[in-house]
């Protein structure tokens, strides 16, 4: 009878450690608004402290050319939830040709695209996204219709109100605040993930935090107002980096520290108060300033710590590396994004997968990246930030490796190399289209006849 309870115990702990095992990585993504690339002490902050996150890069590692696909909110969030480019997904624009969306538009992330919380939905995950959508806020492109099983947040950005409902929080389709206490929405986004991470401790799990700032109006909670030395800009900056430690502390007492991956980056660079340094250009623009963010991502004993990547990695390759990692099936549908794993494990002679990468201001190709080579494309009419015509736009060819700046045109002196990214530019054009012209794989956007009246339901 002994051996038997002891082969039955035996039995149930080898189980228990293959399930352990067998059981995938949680994957937390915290995406900032509007955060730019210097604006964190590991990537050269010297006035905004980020003792966390500065932790969290030496514990794991940073990707400094780690890009968003658009220099602006909606596009760049679209992109991060599909591993699409915005134009693939006609998320480039919104159905007033204006570069974000807006409250009330029709247009909005089409339900029919994969996600990364219904990838990995395959694979039994609890899913939850906190913070700020911006890809649609009609019932039908909300969260709760994009694979999340719950949602808490505001619907768009919070410069952005309806006359009929000031700036609203809503968990999952219902409207709780109207207008939201903006100072407490760090606070309570932490308190909704910390929450989520102690129901969900023994399963797998994907949470999605895209934070309201430091977009613009700056709000801080009474902790961290006035605390920062640049400004209430860097009191929000500040209240994240102390949200994200929350945050690994939760994980870390709940036991998941070890088998989740967590990230941390931007939508795009910092517009105005933040600093893009020493990348030119800002939000709104294809200077790497524009597009190029921080990233920091830690796995313990799976990504090295103190490691650092300049290979190129894209929000469009969280859904395919998370996918694999978890070992999710990929989307039928095309995707752009690429499995990035052995470069976050730091595997040798790991290499982007990208042998381009896009830049799209709008529906207009502008730039191309190949290796550390970036071809500023010849433009009649070159849009910015809104669609302004900014004039026309000479060729520029710049070696990212040696000058991150984009100071020097070498285009004269390396004409083969022109030659060979203006080739890869037409094949972005043929597939994702261009200015006016539509390419062969783009897919419709999600669209409705009228906003929906629900939004404007505001609790007694």
């Amino acid at each position: 009878m002994k051996s038997r309870i002891h082969a039955f115990a035996f039995c149930i702990g080898f189980c228990t450690f293959i399930s352990a095992e067998e059981r995938p990585p949680n994957f937390v993504v915290i995406f900032c608004d509007d955060l730019g690339y210097a604006d964190l002490g590991c990537f050269g902050s010297k006035k905004i402290k980020t003792p966390n996150l500065d932790r969290m890069a030496s514990e794991g590692m940073r990707l400094t050319s780690f890009y968003s696909t658009c220099s602006v909110c909606s596009p760049s969030r679209s992109s991060l939830l599909t591993g699409c480019y915005p134009r693939r997904v006609n998320m480039h624009v919104n159905d007033r040709n204006l570069c974000v969306l807006f409250p009330a538009d029709k247009k909005g992330l089409n339900p029919e695209e994969t996600t990364i919380a219904e990838t990995l939905k395959a694979k039994d995950y609890a899913t939850i996204c906190v913070g700020k959508w911006h890809v649609g806020d009609h019932p039908k492109f909300l969260p709760h219709n994009q694979g999340f099983d719950s949602y808490f947040g505001i619907p768009y950005s919070n410069d952005m109100n309806r006359k009929e409902v000031p700036l609203p929080l809503l968990r999952n389709e219902r409207v709780i605040e109207s207008p939201v206490d903006q100072p407490m929405l760090t606070p309570r986004y932490t308190k909704e993930v910390v929450q989520f991470i102690y129901r969900n401790k023994d399963k797998p799990f994907f949470i999605y935090l895209p934070h309201t700032f430091p977009h613009v109006p700056l709000f801080a909670s009474s902790r961290f107002k006035g605390k920062s030395a640049q400004g209430r800009y860097g009191d929000t900056i500040e209240e994240i980096d102390w949200s994200t430690g929350e945050i690994l502390k939760a994980l870390k007492d709940t036991g998941v520290d070890e088998n989740t991956l967590v990230l941390f980056t931007s939508d795009n660079g910092s517009q105005q108060k933040g600093s893009n340094s020493p990348l030119r250009g800002r939000k709104g623009q294809t200077w790497e300033g524009g597009q190029r963010v921080p990233c920091v991502v830690r796995w313990p004993g799976k990504i090295p710590e103190g490691s650092e990547s300049s290979e190129i990695v894209s929000t469009i390759d969280l859904l395919p590396t998370f996918a694999k990692l978890a070992g999710a099936p990929l989307p039928e549908k095309t995707i752009d994004g690429h499995d990035a794993s052995s470069i976050l494990l730091g595997e040798k002679k790991a290499k982007s997968k990208h042998e381009a990468f896009y830049y799209y201001q709008m529906d207009q190709l502008q730039c191309v990246r190949s290796g550390k080579w970036k071809l500023h494309l010849p433009l009649d009419s070159k849009k910015r930030n809104w669609g302004k015509p900014e004039g026309k736009t000479l060729q520029q060819l710049y070696d990212l490796d040696a000058d991150i700046g984009e100071t020097k045109n070498v285009s004269v002196d390396h004409p083969e190399v022109v030659q060979r990214l203006l080739a890869l530019a037409e094949k972005a054009r043929m597939e994702l289209g261009d200015t006016n012209k539509s390419g062969k794989g783009q897919r419709e956007a999600g669209l409705v006849e009228k906003a929906s009246p629900r939004l404007l339901q505001v609790p007694n």
